[in-house]
């Protein structure tokens, strides 16, 4: 009997995509026709530069926009003059660009909002919601109760609505003095929400505006100014972090109470945490006021100027965001899965280049003086798309220190008296010997080399345990290398016992004797290579100059990290 050979055509399997909870509230809005589109924004306050944290915000949100056909805006939250500086400004404008969101023209500043904040919280006067208080800020504080004791009454509260009118445009006209008096949302002093009660809404200050100048001596407070700009700019969701979960009732009654059409929803996300790094704007502006590194942008923090400048690439950045992804509960994430994500990045891109770090001088005395020849190597043997490159060899190199040992441990197979190696890409020297200055220091290293086992000569004579890499003495680059370690001492903790940093005193180590490829000599801010066996190199982009690169580490290549 004949099989029955007929083919069942099966269903196509849907592929499950998995959705964070985010997503699935944004699904459910636009299934239940809450909103028609998404829009979303990114809204820093210019008072510091972005950290590694703010960077998870940014893609997130941008992410959704691309991911739903929406929007994305780039809004500054100045509203308060007291620490905000365009040198800022300009920064964060710089990290998102670099980091792939485009805003595309949507570029707002809070500041530019003031006039229609103003006349929100006119309506709210007029509504019996708000009120000029004439409290100090510590009275304030002292009425407003805590999490066991309810608030009590300003004695302010009841004052009449054309009394707190007149009172609110003498305080715009600039008739007080900052702290005399200030707007207050008249909400619930007996609230459970301490964010409900009776919060002030706009003080006094009389301080110039990066944006706006001197036309306002009074400024809205950020929990009344956020909800009215996201308004404004019909943003649908408003995605936050955890610390802001307690406020929501507030930015919900504000827009509400504004009377603001199709309202945005305020939803929140877990912060990004990163072990043993610092992110806190007051300690990184006490390291720079201090002198301990070198700006906002220094490679040992995790600001993303500090990250662009050891050589982090906007690639390796958006895989560890993704890598750690949206949840609702706070965590830590270990520094190493960042470091994992860059090494991830860079290995098949970018070229594996020799450069000694620690060296000292190697003299192949059987090698004939004055002779050079030229060698082809791979330039990344991971990706032949890369090419290759050709090497000056000759009778004099530079070797790391560590590569050669008088007395050397079991197991080591690299130079000693009496062992043969390969020179990377060249030929077997075996050591016959060393110099030394007056210390005891080695100073040279002599060896001798077989001309029948040149790489890719085909030789197979005999095998050696040990590879080497190697600069030619007469063709090197003598440069600068900056090798980074964690800012904070990691064994200690990151805080002393009265707040203060632990810093580790060896977080920056300067060599400034490394030979390299004479061609590294011509690369330009943010090149990045593998020097092999010493990690990724980055041209670092503040103290370089033509001719003479400075090199910064991005990453060793060990690495402890597991996905």
């Amino acid at each position: 009997m004949e099989k029955d050979t007929a083919v069942v055509n099966k269903p196509e399997e849907k592929k499950v995509v998995s959705r964070n909870f985010i997503e699935m509230e944004i699904d459910k809005d636009l299934a239940e026709g809450v909103y028609d589109h998404v829009q979303t924004r990114f809204p820093p306050e210019p008072n510091g530069y972005l950290h590694i944290g703010h960077a998870k915000s940014i893609l997130l949100n941008y992410g959704l926009a691309q991911e739903y056909g929406g929007k994305f805006n780039m809004r500054f939250d100045d509203t308060n003059p007291t620490k905000e500086k365009i040198e800022f400004v300009e920064s964060i404008k710089a990290d998102v660009q670099w980091l792939g969101a485009d805003f595309e023209d949507r570029l707002f500043f809070a500041s530019d909002y003031f006039g229609q904040m103003y006349e929100c919280a006119v309506l709210l006067i007029k509504k019996g919601k708000a009120f000029v208080c004439d409290l100090s800020a510590d009275e304030i504080k002292e009425y407003r109760g805590d999490f066991t004791t309810p608030g009590k009454e300003s004695p302010y509260r009841n004052r009449s609505i054309e009394e707190n009118l007149r009172l609110f445009e003498e305080m715009k006209e600039g008739k007080y003095a900052d702290g005399e008096k200030v707007l207050r949302a008249k909400i619930d002093m007996a609230s459970p929400n301490i964010n409900m009660r009776d919060p002030v809404i706009y003080r006094v200050a009389h301080m110039s505006h990066h944006n706006t100048g001197d036309q306002w001596c009074i400024y809205p407070m950020y929990d009344f100014a956020h909800p009215i700009e996201d308004a404004i700019e019909h943003i649908t969701h408003s995605i936050c972090t955890l610390e802001f979960e307690d406020h929501r009732p507030l930015y919900d009654w504000v827009v509400r109470e504004c009377e603001f059409e199709n309202p945005p929803r305020q939803i929140e996300f877990a912060k990004l945490y990163l072990t043993n790094v610092v992110t806190g704007k007051r300690y990184i502006k006490k390291l720079v006021e201090d002198g301990i590194v070198d700006g906002w942008d220094d490679p040992r923090l995790v600001s993303i100027a500090g990250l662009r400048r050891r050589g982090y690439t906007p690639e390796s950045i958006r895989r560890f965001v993704d890598l750690v992804g949206v949840a609702k509960a706070d965590s830590s994430v270990d520094y190493a899965m960042l470091e994992y994500c860059i090494r991830e990045d860079l290995k098949l891109k970018r070229p594996r280049l020799m450069a000694v770090l620690n060296p000292v001088r190697l003299v192949i005395d059987n090698y004939p003086e004055g002779q050079t020849e030229v060698l082809e190597i791979p330039n990344n043997l991971e990706n032949e798309e890369l090419g290759s490159r050709q090497v000056v060899f000759g009778r004099e190199l530079y070797i790391e220190r560590d590569d050669f040992m008088e007395n050397p441990p079991r197991k080591y197979f690299r130079l000693f008296p009496g062992n043969e190696v390969r020179l990377m890409g060249a030929y077997f020297v075996k050591c016959t010997g060393c110099e030394k200055d007056a210390d005891g220091n080695v100073t040279v290293v002599h060896a001798t080399y077989d001309p029948e086992t040149k790489s890719g000569s085909g030789f197979t004579g005999r095998k050696v345990k040990g590879t080497i890499h190697w600069v030619c003495a007469g063709e090197a680059t003598k440069v600068e290398c900056r090798l980074y370690e964690n800012i904070v001492d990691e064994e200690k903790g990151k805080l002393n016992a009265d707040g203060t940093l632990n810093l580790n005193p060896n977080s920056l180590t300067v060599l400034k004797n490394c030979y390299v490829e004479p061609e590294l000599a011509r690369a330009k801010a943010y090149d990045s290579f593998q020097f092999m066996r010493n990690g990724y190199f980055c041209v670092d982009c503040k103290d370089s100059r033509e001719g003479a690169p400075v090199f910064n580490r991005i990453v060793s290549l060990k690495s402890s990290f597991k996905l």
